[in-house]
């Protein structure tokens, strides 16, 4: 299974598959194991525990190593993970003042006002910066779909300090991502500040939009289509107090709302028309 894996997800499974729970069935021919054996191995695992034998058990079904279910689909136990949450923005100033390198700090300044994963952002290069159009463009690692965030004016004084060429920051983009998150782990430990991973930076960006009225369309646009930070702000977690109808019609008339513009040129509505630009 790892083998068919790569990048961080081939990481994952290469820490997955030495958990001490998979210890009970290690040796196991595939086709004798019984029920019991993998009810003993998921209790006395996690939830990563939970996952990757999930994915193995159907592996070997599709490759017909089995000639049926060890465990029904539905009678597997519920996957539930840990509470995540939104760093706040009063979390953020705090880590960035502590933080006496600039490269870090920097790279910490982008994951907030990006939203980007830690790996995406560490890895952005000059050459991803549109200034004429104050627009940042990469394919997201995960998923290589492309993402474009429009930046504004307290962005592009952060950016006006990194390299103008080539990566924005060449030690972080060498160190490998579970080192970048232990890094930000002592600094909130340092800090008092538990509950939040650099990822929070993902849902706190999600959340932000939310609350500010942001359309659901552009966040997706921002931060990919199958988001689940995303998903899970404008599902239920971040609160809001819609504006009146009046109060936006007034802010349109006066151009306060800045509209959504295509890659062809034109603006797309609420309905999701697109009008040529005149």
């Amino acid at each position: 299974m790892v083998d068919r894996k790569h990048g961080p997800t081939r990481d994952r499974w290469e820490r997955g598959i030495r958990n001490h729970a998979l210890d009970l069935i290690r040796n196991c021919v595939i086709v004798e194991t019984q029920p019991e054996q993998l009810w003993q191995t998921l209790k006395a695992g996690t939830v990563s525990t939970n996952v990757h034998l999930r994915e193995l058990h159907n592996f070997c079904l599709a490759m017909s190593w089995l000639p049926w279910p060890i465990i029904p689909q539905r009678q597997w136990p519920k996957i539930k993970y840990g509470v995540k949450r939104a760093i706040t923005r009063e979390e953020h100033l705090r880590i960035v003042e502590r933080e006496n390198n600039l490269e870090t700090r920097a790279f910490l300044e982008l994951c907030w006002h990006l939203g980007g994963s830690q790996s995406d952002i560490a890895c952005l290069e000059a050459e991803n910066i549109d200034w004429k159009s104050r627009v940042i463009g990469y394919a997201r690692k995960k998923t290589k779909s492309m993402a474009f965030i429009h930046f504004g004016e307290e962005l592009e004084k952060i950016l006006r300090q990194l390299p103008a060429n080539g990566l924005l920051f060449p030690r972080l983009a060498g160190i490998e991502e579970k080192h970048r998150a232990k890094e930000f782990r002592r600094r909130c430990l340092g800090l008092g500040i538990t509950g939040v991973t650099l990822h929070s930076y993902r849902y706190a960006w999600a959340e932000r939009a939310r609350k500010c009225g942001y359309p659901e369309r552009f966040a997706q646009e921002a931060l990919g289509h199958n988001s689940k930070a995303v998903h899970r702000a404008y599902a239920r977690h971040a609160q809001v107090t819609l504006p009146s109808l009046e109060k936006y019609e007034r802010q349109a008339t006066e151009d306060q709302i800045i509209p959504l513009w295509n890659q062809q040129g034109h603006i797309v509505d609420d309905s999701g028309v697109c009008a040529t630009n005149g």
